[in-house]
């Protein structure tokens, strides 16, 4: 009897329970359109399913607000890998903004220095709370969300204090509550466009969604194919466990962290060297970071499945702005967030596939060695009269 393999059977669960929570969320999306405006809930269910394809344009804006939500997805997914919980995600992603931009603007480095300056920046920050879990036992969700706060107002205060981040220094404006464009303030820190501009017609994309893509197949390489990655995991199944087997459980606790921090770091500054986007002083977290949350929940915390999970809220973000005017855009909000929710519970879903898959190859185990069994009696009495006859 052939049984299926573990490692395929637990892939094609997640993938099914991962689409079981975008298939009833976008439901609950179309019973709320029908709600608010029941005579144009089709057409605006429509619009959110096909605009991110109508035209190449929109495929730009798609690929370009998933590079940094795809690395922010990776950094919650590589911590949940290694059992810790990163929610300090937006504090790196925007600490990583700033170094980026700190480097672009105020020490005038180009665009890959400035990436590698957003990096350390993302994974000096990650490695506080690290640190603090690993050393002190200090729950890495307490130590994460204060410094998400201690970030963003340690960056608007930085900025302010540096006028020549400031857009009035660069252009005539009096505009001092975001930072310059980086067009003006140094062309060579803008992320290349790789001739993606011409070819989609778009100002928006540019190399930023590779970059994220290969980031991706790095963090499954090191967590699928090294040593290093097999303890990382190790020590989030069993912390105690691996350390009796002689892993050094605090380094790779810190070291998960780091590289967390580096991603979501990473993210901050794909997106604000990307030419179109400036930071603005205000007394508010960055979203991208929390976003991350759900694109690794989406995808079972699966490095690839991340590259997916991360198309597609991107890609229903997108459909989202074509709502208007029968609709206002933040209705897109209450349909991610649906689907946010049920991702939460893709876990449980995943539980009650396997149980599904689980008994149904038992029946088919069951009806095998019924068969065979049937067979061998038919063989062992063919044989004892063959005998007789003899």
């Amino acid at each position: 009897m052939k049984k299926p393999h573990p490692r395929f059977s637990q892939g094609i669960t997640s993938l099914m329970a991962s689409l079981l929570s975008v298939a009833i969320g976008l439901l609950v999306g179309l019973a709320l359109l029908y709600v608010l405006n029941a005579s144009h809930a089709l057409t605006g269910f429509g619009k959110i399913l096909t605009t991110g394809l109508a035209t190449s344009e929109k495929l730009a804006k798609v690929l370009y607000q998933a590079s940094p939500l795809m690395l922010c997805g990776l950094s919650v997914a590589f911590a949940f890998k290694t059992g810790l919980f990163n929610i300090g995600a937006t504090g790196q992603y925007t600490m990583g903004a700033f170094c980026a931009l700190s480097a672009a603007i105020a020490l005038q480095l180009p665009w890959y220095v400035a990436l590698l300056f957003a990096m350390v920046g993302g994974a000096i920050l990650g490695a506080i709370p690290g640190i603090c879990k690993a050393l002190f036992n200090v729950n890495e969700v307490i130590t994460s969300i204060m410094f998400n706060w201690i970030t963003m107002y340690a960056v608007n205060l930085s900025i302010n204090n540096m006028p020549m981040m400031l857009t009035n220094y660069w252009a005539k404006s009096s505009i001092k509550d975001r930072t310059a464009p980086l067009l003006d303030a140094n062309p060579a820190a803008v992320l290349p466009k790789g001739g993606l501009d011409t070819l989609m017609n778009s100002n928006y994309i540019n190399i930023g969604i590779f970059i994220a893509v290969i980031a991706a197949v790095i963090i499954w390489l090191v967590l699928q194919k090294t040593v290093f990655g097999y303890e990382l995991k190790a020590c989030g199944y069993n912390r105690h466990a691996s350390q009796y087997a002689g892993i050094n459980a605090k380094r790779n606790i810190i070291l998960s962290m780091v590289i967390a921090g580096a991603l979501s770091g990473l993210g901050g500054g794909v997106y604000y060297l990307s030419g179109t986007g400036q930071y603005t002083l205000i007394k508010a977290l960055l979203g991208m970071g929390f976003n991350g949350i759900p694109v690794a929940l989406l995808a079972s915390s699966n490095p690839i499945g991340v590259i997916l999970s991360s198309l597609f809220v991107s890609y229903i973000q997108v459909g989202g702005d074509a709502l208007q005017p029968h609709f206002i855009k933040e209705n897109i909000d209450i349909i991610i967030a649906a689907i946010i929710y049920l991702s939460a519970f893709a876990l449980l879903m995943k539980g009650w596939i396997a149980k599904l898959f689980l008994r149904n190859s038992l029946e088919n185990a069951n009806a095998e060695i019924a068969l065979e069994t049937r067979l061998e009696a038919g063989n062992e009495n063919a044989a004892v009269k063959k005998g007789e006859q003899a």
